[in-house]
């Protein structure tokens, strides 16, 4: 079988009708098992969506655990809180530290999360 050129391929689906051109679909869902309407392939840089990690972040205690104690003097090195602040912090729970890079807060998470800390990062 000869190979048909992309040029010439699109220029056959010109002449069809839509009708056609679903049928064509199916067909090739059926034949390869893959559906060409959920690949999404930008055309050019202007049209293409580029998800972009945040660039910053907020590390958020969720829970002490056991290790109380330890994730107040931790959080005290992280913060610089005094001891009361610190204390309420692991209490009640919230922004550790905010708007710092990712890169940070996964090193500050697994720091938390040695000493038995909960943490998410937002």
């Amino acid at each position: 079988m000869a190979k048909i050129k992309k040029e010439e391929f699109i220029e056959s689906l010109k002449e069809m009708t839509l009708l056609e051109i679903k049928e064509l679909v199916d067909a090739m869902m059926e034949e390869f098992g893959v559906d060409p309407s959920s690949v999404v392939v930008p055309t050019t840089t202007t049209e293409a969506v580029i998800e972009e990690a945040p660039s910053s972040v907020n590390v958020v205690l969720l829970e002490t655990g056991a290790n109380k104690i330890q994730v107040i003097k931790l959080i005290r090195e992280i913060t610089g809180l005094g001891l009361k602040d610190a204390k309420d912090l692991a209490d009640t729970g919230g922004n550790v530290k905010e708007n710092i890079k990712p890169e940070e807060a996964e090193e500050l998470k697994v720091k938390l999360e040695e000493v038995g800390a909960k943490i998410e990062i937002k």
